[in-house]
């Protein structure tokens, strides 16, 4: 065993309020193998994989390496992040040797082991170029090498592939696969967040599926396929099949739904409609990976619609399909004035931030902004109070309920604003 994380809680604070993320993770990364690590977004991923390399500490339990207790980076492990964060000013060479410079390595040496990363990577003969000369998926190479130079025993990687077009990503994913494979890194594990379910299924040899609020491992699936894998191949197919069905397991949804009362789903009204009329073409229900890729969605875009429906009483989700309710057929396949009536309906029923918010309203009339966020603070961290405040505004201004002056940040009754609002086409 190479890592360990035993009991792993962490929460954010703001102020006096604890808001929990973790709450008693465990799992074990082995020797010879590469583990995916799958959850909603913003469920604890990202948080768990910088306890895991030391960068944060957890609130309680504790991470081990090789035995040893965590308590900061460590030497024998290193991360790959979504953003390349390289040094603009620097060489590809000395943005690759920068980690060896900061452990003592000699000049000599470290430019020689750099020199070597840059050739392992697929970066031959760009050692001197500067990163405004360098494509996305060169840029993201440089950071695989400035990890893999330092010959980690565990290689951590936070949506490696994520910000990169599909080409790209799924060319780099082979050739870190194929040197995997050859026996030619130093690397003894990978341990990979992802949200991308068949990069999960092409690359791991299992999957650990964060699940709940605090989240904790919930499943662990295993991946048995031998390289090279196929993407059509029917195990495959099952296999993705499975992740998305633990990802949306009723329990967990239900557990989900519950804390969405507050922390509202970021769903665009416009994309919401789209995705209900798009599962009523399909027949009032879809599979959720055929429906993802004939949406061009990613997960991470995807649940969260999903959620918002489901809030909504317009869909259900369960073992990786979505069916729309009675509610959610004819929100979908009504005219539009009849989609805004009926979608203002379910959120006075199915949302009782909105609907406090617009009982408010018609009390006072007029609703300040920074009136809202104070008393969405009270339960949430300023940035996700404004988050769902954004969500509350578009939602309610689709629906009729309430209206909003961008100029004095007042939210009124869209039946009777003052007439500066009215003049000023508010």
């Amino acid at each position: 065993m190479l890592l360990e994380a035993r009991d792993v809680a962490k929460a954010y604070r703001a102020g006096e309020q604890a808001y929990p993320v973790l709450g008693g993770v465990n799992l074990a990364l082995r020797e010879g193998e590469i583990v995916a690590l799958l959850g909603r977004s913003g469920g604890g991923k990202s948080t768990l994989l910088r306890i895991l390399a030391g960068l944060i500490p957890p609130d309680t339990g504790e991470v081990r390496f090789r035995g040893r207790k965590v308590e900061g980076p460590v030497a024998g492990m290193a991360m790959v992040f979504q953003t390349f964060a390289l040094f603009p000013w620097l060489t590809v060479l000395e943005n690759v040797a920068l980690g060896l410079e900061a452990r003592g390595v000699p000049r000599k040496e470290r430019l020689r082991k750099a020199q070597e990363a840059i050739a392992l990577i697929g970066l031959r003969g760009f050692a001197e170029a500067l990163p405004k000369e360098l494509s996305g998926g060169m840029k993201q190479r440089v950071g695989f090498a400035r990890a893999l130079v330092v010959e980690p025993e565990v290689l951590l990687l936070d949506e490696a592939f994520s910000a990169l077009d599909p080409l790209t990503a799924e060319g780099l994913r082979g050739d870190f696969l194929d040197l995997w494979q050859a026996g030619r890194l130093s690397t003894r594990a990978v341990l990979m967040v992802t949200h991308n379910i068949e990069e999960a299924v092409a690359m791991a040899d299992r999957a650990l599926i964060l699940q709940g609020s605090p989240a904790r491992i919930g499943q662990e699936i295993p991946i048995p396929l031998p390289h090279p894998r196929d993407p059509n191949d029917p195990r495959f197919r099952a296999l993705v099949d499975a992740i998305y069905e633990a990802l949306t397991l009723r329990e967990a949804v239900e557990r989900r739904l519950e804390a969405e009362l507050l922390r509202l789903p970021q769903a665009p009204v416009g994309a919401l409609l789209s995705l209900a009329e798009a599962i009523a073409r399909l027949g009032g229900q879809a599979d959720l990976p055929l429906l993802a890729q004939e949406e061009g969605l990613e997960v991470d875009d995807l649940f969260p619609l999903l959620e918002a429906l489901e809030l909504l009483g317009f869909a259900r989700v369960e073992k990786g399909d979505v069916a729309l309710t009675p509610a959610g057929l004819a929100w979908a396949e009504a005219p539009l004035e009849g989609q805004k009536v009926m979608f203002a309906e379910h959120l006075l029923r199915r949302v009782p931030l909105l609907a406090w918010l617009h009982q408010d309203l018609l009390w006072r009339k007029r609703l300040p902004e920074e009136v809202v966020l104070a008393r969405l603070e009270g339960h949430l961290p300023e940035p996700e109070a404004r988050r769902v405040f954004a969500v509350i505004r578009e939602w309610g201004r689709y629906a009729g309920l309430l209206g909003y002056d961008e100029r004095s940040r007042v939210l009124y009754l869209p039946e009777a604003p003052n007439e500066d609002e009215a003049s000023r086409g508010a």
